[in-house]
């Protein structure tokens, strides 16, 4: 069946490495897809996606202003992981492309992954397990507890942090969490008042939250004083928001009894030596400190889950223009066009008057079925369905009108 734009033509490049469930489901719908094992960076990334509608990304590889800016043909991002800080939202959002990704998919991987390095601590594994490999039997029991009746201070408690709360109910820890807005505790958890008095009461703390400017090294050594002695310290959000240095002093000065770390301020743009890519970690050699390289989703079924979920976004946006799940974007989630129908998408700067302007023109060429808008601060985004006899004139009059970013047809 004829479509407005052949689907052979839309192009999607996925870099780094996207589970192939994701690049099976593009291709289902006739979608030429384009792989690339790992990230790129600058001048080489815009060529790669100069023809590119659709781009995925994971979290190495950087959207900035200039790479987004340079990308005349591109419909939308995919983001196959939580974070989309490696997206410059806000040019993306005024150049008329939604940005779409994964918020919970891999929630119960990075919550296991806590967990197991909560035990891995208490126990001091790691410690053992490089004795052991050194040659050297250490059988000791000294400072090492079992984490049931502890208490794990969970900051933020959204899908990973809620996920976490449950699973350590279930080894009998107790749980208090903080979070900026008002949440349902599970089980028998307990929100907390303020950061300082979480800080106050746990034996563990975990870091849930995004990078926002209100996170930005919210765990400094203001933060880390206010920890219980012998306390352990947990970050598998994101890499801002503790002040390593003051961590490493921290665990140096016997203040904290160990630490997880999985991301990182810095972090390598690729794999391989740390050092040789001019990322230094201060934690390093430090005894009891668990080091991964910001694997907290990195699980095969998360990334199969990550996959499906933002490759169904995607679809259903150049399919219908459902932009729900978008974060920088009016969120619409609209319902299939009715035969002989076409529909209308145009996105326009949020001005005054700019609804109007557009029913004035759909109301003087004829019948229409659907209608609907979104906006945010900056911008609308507006759809509509009408006869197929005046669509290409619809988009015309509409697309001309000054106020507009982009504006198509879809049938």
């Amino acid at each position: 069946m004829p479509t407005s734009f052949p689907k052979s033509k839309i192009k999607a490049v996925l870099l780094e490495n996207i589970h192939k469930k994701a690049v099976e489901m593009l291709e289902n719908e006739g979608f030429t897809v384009e792989t690339v094992a790992g990230a790129l960076q600058g001048a080489e990334l815009v060529e790669k996606l100069k023809d590119a509608r659709v781009v995925g990304v994971r979290s190495k590889t950087k959207l900035t202003a200039e790479v987004l800016e340079s990308l005349k043909k591109l419909m939308c991002v995919g983001c196959f992981c939580i974070g989309t800080d490696q997206t410059d939202l806000p040019v993306a959002e005024s150049k008329a492309i939604p940005v779409f990704n994964s918020p919970f998919s891999n929630s119960r991987s990075v919550a296991e992954l806590i967990i197991s390095c909560v035990i891995s601590l208490a126990r001091q594994l790691t410690v053992r397990s490089a004795e052991m490999h050194a040659g050297k039997w250490m059988k000791t029991a000294t400072h090492c507890t079992e984490v049931r009746g502890k208490t794990l201070g969970i900051v933020g408690y959204g899908h990973i942090g809620s996920q976490l709360s449950v699973l350590a109910e279930s080894l009998g820890m107790r749980v208090i969490f903080k979070d900026r807005k008002t949440m349902m505790p599970l089980g028998n958890a307990r929100q907390m008042d303020t950061l300082d008095e979480l800080l106050g009461e746990a034996d563990y703390v975990s870091l849930h939250v995004p990078d926002t400017s209100e996170t930005r090294f919210m765990i400094k050594k203001e933060q880390l004083d206010k920890m219980k002695d012998g306390a352990y310290l947990l970050n598998a959000s994101r890499g801002k928001v503790v002040d390593l240095d003051a961590l490493a002093t921290a665990l140096k000065e016997k203040k904290l009894k160990g630490a997880m770390v999985d991301v990182y301020p810095k972090e390598p743009a690729k794999n391989g030596d740390i050092l040789e890519q001019g990322v230094e970690i201060p934690l390093i050699g430090l005894p009891n400190v668990i080091l991964t390289p910001h694997i907290g989703g990195s699980t095969e079924e998360a990334q199969e889950a990550i996959g499906v979920e933002v490759a169904s976004k995607i679809i259903s946006y150049l399919n219908k223009g459902d932009s729900d799940g978008a974060v920088n974007f009016p969120n619409i989630t609209p319902p299939d066009t009715k035969d002989g129908m076409h529909r209308i998408l145009n996105v326009h700067r949020n001005t005054p008057g700019v609804l109007r302007q557009i029913t004035s023109i759909l109301a003087d060429l004829g019948n229409i079925t659907y209608q609907t808008v979104s906006t945010n601060d900056a911008i609308g985004y507006f759809l509509a369905d009408v006869s197929s006899a005046i669509s290409d004139e619809a988009v015309a009059k509409i697309g001309a009108l000054d106020t507009g970013l982009k504006t198509r047809v879809l049938f």
